[in-house]
């Protein structure tokens, strides 16, 4: 199953080293046009910054594309540890831009590794973490009696239940990762005496 971790949207977090200023910009990207069109995008709102790092992951063919870039900084102080962050947090479709405003002191390599390390931690902590896997959407229509054990039997068999209409009939849609419905259609035709009405759509990725 084609299953990974990522982040919903961006996340922003800053910290404080010796008066210099890290802040972490966290962003969930699917290509490299994307990632660099974020980092492009933090590179202009801070353009009295000395340092821009960046490091991004991306799904692909293999082990996908890794990038980090150490920005002026000393080689391997920067761009590593922000790249070993995101790797740590199991995070793939994703990028992490780290400004750094420059306060007068100088950290040494500890001090950067130190300081961009925590930077991009706190913008992971601060982020929405989502599992996405390949999904089956349902819509199931039913009679009003039916309704709670339906929604019982969804949930015993790890479905989502993602809306539900009450009209004249109960009308429910269910996310379930895909390769796990079998079980739940053999048991909602039991349940239902072979009378539900049930679309399916086609798999798709999507959190779940």
């Amino acid at each position: 199953m084609d299953s990974y971790t990522t982040i919903d949207g961006t996340a922003v977090a800053e910290i404080e080293e010796k008066k210099s200023r890290f802040i972490a910009s966290l962003a969930h990207v699917e290509t490299e046009e994307e990632a660099l069109a974020h980092l492009e995008a933090v590179r202009a709102a801070n353009r009295m910054a000395r340092h821009n790092v960046y490091a991004y992951v991306l799904r692909g063919a293999g082990t996908g594309r890794v990038r980090y870039s150490d920005d002026g900084e000393p080689q391997k102080t920067a761009g590593l540890p922000t790249l070993e962050v995101l790797q740590h947090a199991g995070l793939t479709d994703v990028i992490a831009v780290v400004t750094r405003y420059f306060g007068g002191t100088l950290l040494g390599t500890g001090g950067l590794v130190r300081a961009y390390t925590q930077a991009t931690q706190a913008a992971v902590d601060a982020a929405t973490v989502v599992e996405v896997s390949v999904c089956v959407d349902f819509t199931v229509r039913m009679a009003y009696p039916a309704y709670e054990s339906f929604v019982r039997l969804a949930t015993d068999c790890g479905g989502k239940v993602l809306d539900t209409q009450f009209t004249d009939v109960v009308t429910v849609r269910l996310r379930m990762i895909d390769g796990t419905q079998d079980p739940f259609l053999a048991k909602l035709t039991e349940l239902m005496r072979g009378q539900q009405d049930v679309a399916a759509s086609e798999p798709f990725t999507a959190p779940f």
